[in-house]
């Protein structure tokens, strides 16, 4: 089916997002384009980017006029913060996940796969792999919260709880599943609908909707909807292991680490995350990449 990649970014993550480019350009084929979306301020940045299959999208084509971004005046307008009439401040990861939704639910393509902007391809992978005999590959691990280190555990029940509430699932309030990852498809049809449910139980957009609150995950919004209210059709095939190897949090990798880390990479896992906050130098995960 026809397939887009879709990547959150913004000027912090640039040179990250520009080793996940050319890592896709020279080894993933199977999508119809790349797109990037990122901030007004950023576009210009970001352009240097695009070419025949990768397109920036201005955050201002995604979401409503009344969600802006502004200097944090917390950290002297290092970072932003996106203000609105409906909630607290939102961070820039927050609105990430909105401009995700809001592509997804606007693609003509049929599958959008979400990639972070610190995930390199160091394998060969075709996209059409997330769409065997017109199904739609569905990320789930039952039981994931076990894995979560306990003080992470909290957040990650209030992020089902809140998802729950968004589509008015009354019971159970939370689940244990996990649909946390990266490198996922999602399918649009089923995004399409998943705002739909979210209008019709809060009686207002969305966007207002999504923006009232900090507590967000999008990955468990649509993992809930598909699984408890579409009721996991036969249009999708569930599987509970992500083609992505995560580094989550932790010290920055060297050389030594970065090299055990991508040798250790699953049969089934074609690419490795580290992510951003770990300060890993992106240099080294260039040539661990095999991209000089």
């Amino acid at each position: 089916m026809p397939t887009a990649i879709a990547t959150a970014s913004y000027r912090g993550d640039f040179e990250r997002c520009r080793l996940l480019c050319e890592s896709m350009d020279a080894r993933v084929t199977g999508h119809t384009r790349h797109l990037i979306l990122v901030e007004a301020a950023d576009v210009p940045l970001f352009r240097q980017l695009a070419g025949p299959k990768r397109e920036i999208v201005d955050e201002r084509d995604l979401l409503p006029g009344w969600l802006r971004p502004f200097p944090d005046p917390t950290n002297f307008g290092r970072r932003r913060i996106w203000l609105s009439p409906f909630g607290w401040p939102l961070r820039g990861w927050h609105v990430q996940q909105l401009r995700r939704i809001a592509l997804a639910a606007s693609l003509d393509e049929e599958v959008m796969v979400s990639i972070d902007s610190d995930v390199v391809f160091l394998k060969d992978f075709d996209a059409s792999v997330f769409s065997p005999a017109g199904k739609t590959l569905f990320f789930r691990r039952p039981d994931a919260i076990l894995d979560v280190t306990p003080e992470h555990r909290d957040e990650h029940r209030a992020w089902s709880k809140k998802a729950g509430e968004f589509l008015g699932i009354e019971a159970p309030e939370t689940t244990d599943t996990g649909y946390v990852a990266t490198l996922i498809p999602w399918r649009s049809r089923a995004v399409k609908a998943m705002v739909e449910r979210i209008e019709a139980v809060s009686g207002r957009s969305w966007q207002a909707t999504l923006a009232g609150s900090r507590i967000l995950s999008e990955c468990t919004i649509y993992g809930r909807f598909v699984d408890e209210v579409e009721g996991l059709t036969g249009e999708y095939l569930p599987i509970s292991e992500s083609f992505c190897r995560m580094y989550w949090s932790g010290a920055p990798m060297d050389e030594e680490s970065l090299t055990r880390f991508v040798a250790d990479l699953g049969p089934g896992q074609v690419a490795a995350g580290i992510q951003s906050f770990t300060a890993t130098d992106p240099g080294l995960i260039r040539r661990a990449a095999g991209l000089r």
